[in-house]
């Protein structure tokens, strides 16, 4: 255990190496998020909930959770990357633990995470969205948007590793936006058809977003239904599952790579 905190700390550091060297790829991907929440909540607030105010504490917490998901093809075009071009095969000759290069990476898109949540707490501040729950409450819907990255890290690492190369890594950009729409990030399901929205309700994407706004003191969705319920439990339930079933297939594809 000690070999492998350590080895993923050095990797970890060498993605914020690459970071450091080119920091405009980093930098947009911190900031798109805050160019959506400031489309979404200033331009389209009013047309889609009678007013900018009224949206806004609505939907900053649902990008928030969005903000979870954008940037993991990043995560995967780094992975596939190292493998074409025979880093990986020379991280596997070093005498590292055989976990840390998928943990390094993760902890280090992780730490972007953190960097992410912060840009965008004061984008929402700048367009007057404000928490009303405590400071404990407001730790741990900070602790769910976390917990959820990780768990779409790991479904990213997976998909990284199974892919033929970076381009293939293209189409997942495609299939953001459908997977955020589709959810209860800028909607309530309740405007929606009734066999749509059951689909965005058992989206992971909405739990924690409706987990989030619930614990931020925040307007959330129409209840009624279980997801809708119990947000706060399946924003727990959806990133365990995420990861324990893609760590180890994530751990095996890596042990079968050979490229």
């Amino acid at each position: 255990m000690t070999s492998l905190v350590h080895d993923s700390l050095v990797l970890a550091g060498r993605t914020f190496g690459h970071w450091r060297a080119q920091p405009v790829p980093f930098l947009v991907t911190l900031l798109f998020p805050v160019l959506v929440v400031l489309m979404m909540g200033g331009l389209f607030g009013g047309a889609i909930a009678g007013s900018a105010g009224d949206y806004v504490p609505f939907v900053v917490p649902g990008v928030l959770a969005l903000t979870m998901l954008f940037g993991l093809e990043t995560t995967m075009i780094a992975i596939t990357t190292d493998a074409a071009r025979g880093v990986t095969d020379r991280f596997r000759s070093l005498p590292l633990h055989s976990g840390s290069v998928l943990v390094g990476r993760c902890l280090a898109d992780l730490a972007a995470s953190v960097a992410a949540l912060a840009a965008m707490t004061v984008a929402g501040f700048a367009l007057g969205w404000r928490w009303n729950g405590g400071i404990g409450e407001v730790l741990a819907a900070y602790g769910l948007l976390l917990l959820l990255r990780f768990g779409l890290l790991w479904v990213g690492v997976w998909a990284g590793l199974k892919a033929p190369g970076p381009e293939a890594v293209a189409a997942v950009q495609i299939m953001v936006w459908p997977v955020g729409f589709l959810s209860t990030v800028f909607l309530d399901p309740a405007t929606m058809p009734s066999w749509l929205g059951a689909v965005a309700e058992w989206n992971p994407l909405s739990a924690t977003a409706d987990a989030v706004r619930e614990l931020f003191g925040n307007p959330g969705v129409t209840g009624g239904s279980w997801p809708a319920d119990h947000g706060q439990t399946l924003s727990v339930i959806w990133p365990i599952l995420m990861v324990a079933v893609f760590a180890p297939l994530s751990a095996a594809a890596y042990r079968r790579l050979n490229r």
